[in-house]
């Protein structure tokens, strides 16, 4: 047979969805499975992006324009105000889903073997998105121990080489629900104006942030806005991940040009899912307020239960809706698949994403998994009930 890509060989496989078909098969032996490997939230998606959809009145669902339709970045341009973020219209390009918003970013910015540093764990994709670039992530590891804080920055600066292009980072953070600080925010500002580096800032969690500190854009840097790549979505904001809407932001004109070549090559983002999003940016407040407030709730909830279950531990998470947890295991990767192949109680099981998938370092995140609270709070009491019971029955736990 003819042989395959390298590229395809090294891709990973994602934690996230990777053990899939195991719960699958325990749905198909009856097994109730508690999802909490996934960001999909079960909120409503707003009502005025679905009546909008409903009541979609052209002739043709034709092409938009490479870089999306200028009725939704005119909306986006207001949207982002309301944050402080003042960019201009031509700034905004809509990408297919914030994924290709990262994926065009790395295949304009980046040449093959030139490196990214991105704090650890980290959202899985980006490892993938690199390999598509023909790019390198290297990896400087922040700790559970340490609420998942920024490593000092020195440590980002030992790894600068002259093949670094950038830095990436996620805030508020997948998968930690870190929220990085002011002090943070403008050291990693520092160092990329003192080596030129573009600053890759993947912002799709602005609307939950859950501490009294303020939400903090790279665009609120100053000093380096041409050299900023916003990364956007409207999945969890607006609870409608299936429409595949994004966006990359940035001021630096050549690069903008780039993306755009890149965005002609696609020839356009989705038409139905674009309408969606631009209707959903007109809900209220109210909406708004009532999705950020479930999530303040289901947040307190799960981490007052994970930390009572003996031997495990979560930090708290300070944004976004996802938290990494310290299992009494000896391998998460098999205490997961376990979960789905061997174990049930009263006829349900739990799905988790193995945090080993979210690290680069070897041997990091062995014993952790990550949980996304996007289930109500009834089911989330139920699928604690089954991993202590679960944990009670590894026979692998440390504890």
């Amino acid at each position: 047979m003819p042989k395959v890509s390298e590229r395809g060989t090294i891709m990973p496989a994602s934690p996230i969805r990777r053990l899939g078909p195991l719960a699958n098969e325990a749905k198909s032996r009856g097994i109730k499975v508690y999802h909490l490997n996934i960001g999909q939230p079960d909120l409503p998606t707003p009502p005025e992006g679905l009546e909008a959809l409903k009541h979609i009145d052209r002739k043709v669902l034709e092409y938009s324009p490479s870089d999306g339709l200028l009725s939704l970045r005119l909306k986006l341009q207001q949207y982002y105000k309301t944050y402080n973020i003042d960019v201009d219209v031509d700034d905004i390009i809509v990408t297919t889903g914030g994924s290709e918003a990262v994926l065009f970013a790395f295949m304009a910015c980046l040449d093959p073997g030139d490196e990214i540093i991105v704090p650890e764990p980290a959202y899985a994709n980006y490892m993938a998105f690199a390999i598509s670039a023909g790019a390198k992530i290297v990896t400087v590891p922040s700790s559970i121990e340490e609420g998942f804080a920024l490593p000092p920055v020195e440590k980002f600066e030992e790894l600068i080489t002259p093949k670094t292009k950038g830095i990436l980072i996620c805030n508020p953070n997948n998968p930690t629900g870190y929220l990085y600080t002011m002090k943070e925010m403008l050291q990693i500002r520092d160092l990329v104006k003192k080596y030129d580096l573009f600053l890759f800032s993947d912002e799709v969690y602005r609307e939950f942030c859950y501490t009294g500190a303020p939400y903090i854009s790279a665009f609120h840097l100053p000093g380096i806005e041409e050299q900023v790549v916003l990364i956007d979505s409207v999945s969890k904001r607006y609870n409608e991940c299936g429409i595949r809407i994004g966006a990359l932001i940035t001021k630096h004109p050549e690069l903008k040009k780039n993306v755009m070549k890149f965005c002609q090559a696609r020839l356009s983002p989705p038409l139905l899912g674009q309408i969606v999003a631009e209707a959903s940016i007109d809900t209220t407040r109210e909406y708004m307020l009532a999705t950020y407030n479930e999530y303040v709730e289901r947040r307190k909830f799960l981490i007052d239960q994970l930390n009572k279950i003996p031997g495990c531990y979560s930090p708290i998470p300070m944004g976004a809706f996802y938290t990494v947890v310290k299992l009494p295991v000896d391998d998460a990767d098999k205490f997961c698949e376990w979960c789905l192949e061997h174990f049930e109680y009263e006829g349900q099981t739990i799905f988790m994403a193995p945090a080993s998938g979210f690290y680069t370092t070897e041997g990091m995140g062995k014993n952790e998994v990550r949980m996304a609270y996007v289930l109500n709070k009834e089911d989330l009491a139920k699928a604690m009930k089954v991993l202590g019971e679960a944990l009670k029955a590894y026979p692998g736990r440390t504890i």
